[in-house]
């Protein structure tokens, strides 16, 4: 007969937190999945950052994180992100044209329409997308891999520690190379990599049975990448319109869509300015000194 725990009050060990915590990352993939494929902005945006928590925790907590279910999963995951992505950004393209004020002159009131039709067919062709994936097959493999009980604490300490130390070094090693300079290519890549140390902070942070400011502080990091990003896209999204308009005589299309890449350029470096105050460097080892450093709930 199995002997129970003498305090059912007490925390359970750390051990046995793994799969749970995996169980959870699964679910909250799914859970939002029929409203995004309805086009719901909300849900869309929870599912991909349900998929991207799930691709950073697979590695770490799966039994088998080099066997074929596990392999399959992130590649179906990654999809589902890259999928889902394009019609997210247009969801924020239109929440960053919308809340600028400006004057609503009819090229405006064009480039404004333009940029909702576009957000309409890209919800479109994200829904047949999605339908396309293997979901069903992605179901399979994901309960097959939290089906197994999660390997030793030891083993998972270990996957964190290495999946740490090495995100850590390359996310320092980019910050160095970047330096002062705006280079909207390689700050996106050094935001995916800071996101990806947030939800490995956030896995941390469960094992410890407490939290540490690492999450906070890769978050606060990740959104002022992103407001980077966002804003760098828009201005590319209206030159390219200016561009358009401009191949086609229409001269007051052309002056408002500069305008506004302008304005959007010039925002995307008032963030990126922002970023560096943060002395980012200084951060990301704070963080990652706090990850190694706090003691293992037992």
């Amino acid at each position: 007969m199995a002997r129970r725990n003498p305090n059912p009050a007490a925390p359970r060990p750390a051990a046995d937190r793994a799969t749970p915590l995996l169980r959870g990352r699964v679910r909250d993939v799914f859970r939002p999945l029929p409203r995004a494929l309805a086009g719901d902005g909300d849900a869309l945006h929870d599912m991909r950052v349900a998929a991207r928590r799930l691709r950073v925790a697979l590695p770490v907590l799966a039994r088998k994180p080099e066997g074929r279910r596990v392999r399959r999963s992130l590649s179906v995951l990654k999809q589902v992100t890259r999928t889902a992505g394009a019609s997210r950004d247009l969801d924020v393209a239109v929440a960053l044209v919308d809340s600028r004020e400006t004057e609503k002159t009819p090229a405006w009131a064009t480039l404004r329409r333009r940029l909702r039709d576009a957000r309409t067919r890209s919800r479109s062709r994200m829904a047949e997308a999605l339908l396309d994936l293997e979901i069903a097959e992605l179901r399979r493999h994901l309960r097959a891999a939290v089906s197994r009980r999660a390997d030793s604490l030891f083993v998972v300490l270990r996957r964190h520690r290495e999946t740490r130390v090495a995100l850590g070094a390359e996310v320092l090693a980019l910050l160095d190379a970047l330096g002062d300079r705006y280079d909207p290519v390689a700050l996106h890549r050094l935001r995916i990599r800071v996101r990806r140390l947030r939800y490995l902070a956030e896995i941390g942070d469960v094992f410890r049975g407490h939290s540490t400011p690492a999450a906070d502080d890769f978050k606060a990091l990740q959104d002022q990448l992103g407001l980077v990003q966002d804003t760098h896209v828009m201005g590319a999204w209206f030159a390219r319109q200016a561009a358009s308009a401009q191949a086609r005589g229409q001269a007051d299309l052309a002056r408002e869509a500069r305008s506004h890449r302008a304005f959007f350029l010039e925002a995307s470096h008032g963030h990126h300015r922002a970023f560096l105050e943060k002395s980012p460097a200084a951060v990301v080892r704070r963080a990652l000194a706090a990850m190694a450093g706090s003691r293992t709930a037992a």
